[in-house]
C-alpha cells in the first residue's frame, strides 16, 4: 500500500482561468461604472428643490448663490441668475437692502430672445426687434405682446429660492398669462 499524498487537490475550486476571468469582469465593471455616473447623475433632477415646486437660485456654473452675495451690491443692482428650469431670471436688490420678492425672468415675450438690463435707461432692452420693458417687466415698446414672466423670491437662511409665481400679476392686477 504505497499511498502518495499530494499537497494539490484534484479539482482546484477557483482555476486561474476563472480567476482572471474574475479580474476582467471586476475592472471592466469598475470602469463602465465610473464611466456612467456622470451621464446618469445629469439626467438625475437636482435635490436642491423643495416639495412645493421651489429650487435654489444658482450662477451660470450651477453653484447655489447666497442671499448676502447679492445684497452686499448697491441698491437698484440686478443679478441675472439661472431660474426655473433653467430660465435666465433677474434678482433686483431693493433700497431697504432685500431682495425683490419678484423676480423677473429674461425671455422677450415677442420671440424668447435674452437681453440685458440697461441701467442708463431703466429698461430691458431686447435686441433682437426692440422691444422694450420698464423695471418691473411691462412692456414699454412692442413688438412684445405681454409682460416679462414673473417668478417668486424667497429667502430662508441665506439660500435664495424661486416659486413659479401663481397669484395675480401685481403688474396689470390680473391672472398671469404664463399660468
Amino acid at each position: 500500500m504505497n499511498e502518495s499524498f499530494s499537497l494539490q487537490p484534484d479539482s482546484p475550486s477557483l482555476s486561474r482561468r476563472k480567476l482572471l476571468n474574475f479580474l476582467t469582469g471586476a475592472v471592466v465593471a469598475t470602469t463602465t461604472g465610473a464611466a456612467l455616473y456622470p451621464a446618469a447623475k445629469f439626467f438625475i433632477p437636482p435635490s436642491e428643490t423643495s416639495e412645493d415646486g421651489g429650487i435654489l437660485a444658482k450662477d451660470q456654473l450651477g453653484n447655489p448663490i447666497l442671499a448676502s452675495q447679492l445684497l452686499a451690491e448697491a441698491p437698484g443692482s440686478r443679478a441675472l441668475i439661472a431660474g426655473l428650469a433653467g430660465e435666465p431670471t433677474y434678482l433686483t436688490v431693493r433700497e431697504d437692502e432685500t431682495l425683490s420678492p419678484m423676480g423677473i425672468v429674461d425671455n422677450c415675450t415677442h420671440l424668447g430672445c435674452t437681453f440685458p438690463w440697461n441701467s442708463n435707461a431703466q429698461q430691458f432692452q431686447c435686441p433682437c426687434h426692440g422691444s422694450l420693458y420698464d423695471a418691473r417687466g411691462r412692456v414699454v415698446r412692442g413688438p412684445a405682446p405681454l409682460p416679462l414672466k414673473l417668478t417668486r423670491v424667497v429667502v430662508k437662511n441665506e439660500a435664495i429660492w424661486l416659486y413659479p409665481w401663481h397669484e395675480l400679476d401685481p403688474r396689470t392686477g390680473e391672472r398671469p398669462w404664463w399660468v
